[in-house]
């Protein structure tokens, strides 16, 4: 009588798991319509979910479940032909059809989350459950930039490498940095060729933007006296004095041989070097290389 008994709350518990799994399947269809990236786009919150504290090498090694996320629910040795996918709701909490009360899993890992499960399923004895993650929608960070995929991408850990993200994003040839921004941090600067710097690990939330070389300051030469075209002139590392000159439309008619260079110091003084431009050209003395801000004066 009793084994029959048994048997009969076993029937009713599997019936009533299939037809919640039949709702559970139409909650999640959305979310489970198209595949989530690796590492799309949520705006749901996570407030709820617990911060894992320790270092980002062992964050990288687990995974804490939240809001939105799906999960794959199921009885060892119950078979069945209905959904066993369950979406974590608002709040944190779990609706399983063999549990009385939403019980709360934001912050568990899978395995937790199956130990809970094992404890409160009162209507079979000695339940084994297996649970996995499904679909992974609570931590994302969001990539902006020169990529070609920018957006919002789902972690499949509480922490991952910096470049896994931006290989997904595919970033374009003249990416060369990026900011990291991470709430109540300072901003984060990386070097997309620093393999060193690459490697940081991001957490859900961070915001990247991915950028090209960063403008460079215009420097400028200064040449003035007998010249055909004075003033101010473009700098390039490299210059010399007699393409200097050539870049100011070269000497006037009245000038003379002596080309006198000004070179402002540290301390804000100016050092004037004398050269004989006929020797320069010649051969005999050396073209000496201009640095950015020198005055170059013909007499």
């Amino acid at each position: 009588m009793v084994k029959q008994m048994n048997k009969l709350i076993l029937s009713i518990a599997i019936s009533t798991l299939c037809l919640v799994s039949v709702s559970a399947q139409v909650k999640t269809s959305a979310t489970t319509s198209q595949p989530r990236e690796l590492a799309g786009t949520s705006t749901m919150a996570n407030a709820s979910r617990p911060r894992v504290m320790g270092s980002s090498g062992l964050l990288s090694q687990v995974y804490r479940i939240g809001i939105g996320d799906v999960l794959d629910v199921r009885l060892v040795d119950t078979p069945t032909t209905q959904s066993t996918l369950f979406t974590v709701l608002d709040g944190g909490v779990l609706e399983y059809p063999l549990v009385g009360d939403p019980i709360p899993v934001a912050g568990l890992t899978a395995d937790e989350v199956a130990t809970r499960l094992c404890a409160q399923i009162k209507v079979l004895e000695n339940p084994r459950v297996v649970v996995s993650v499904r679909d992974y929608s609570s931590h994302s960070v969001v990539i902006t930039g020169l990529v070609s995929a920018p957006g919002a991408k789902f972690l499949r850990r509480e922490a991952i490498p910096f470049y896994v993200v931006l290989a997904e994003a595919q970033p374009h040839p003249e990416a060369v940095r990026a900011t990291l921004t991470r709430s109540g941090q300072p901003a984060i600067n990386i070097d997309l060729n620093d393999q060193g710097s690459t490697a940081m690990f991001v957490l859900p939330g961070d915001v990247i933007k991915v950028l090209g070389a960063p403008p460079q300051t215009a420097e400028y030469f200064y040449v003035g006296g007998a010249i055909n075209s004075p003033g101010q002139k473009s700098f390039h590392s490299g210059l010399t004095l007699t393409q200097a000159i050539l870049a100011s439309g070269g000497v006037s008619a009245s000038a003379g041989t002596k080309v006198k260079v000004s070179r402002q110091g540290p301390d804000g003084r100016l050092t004037t070097t004398e050269y004989n431009l006929r020797q320069i050209q010649d051969g005999k003395t050396p073209d000496p290389v201009m640095e950015q801000g020198d005055r170059i004066a013909i007499p």
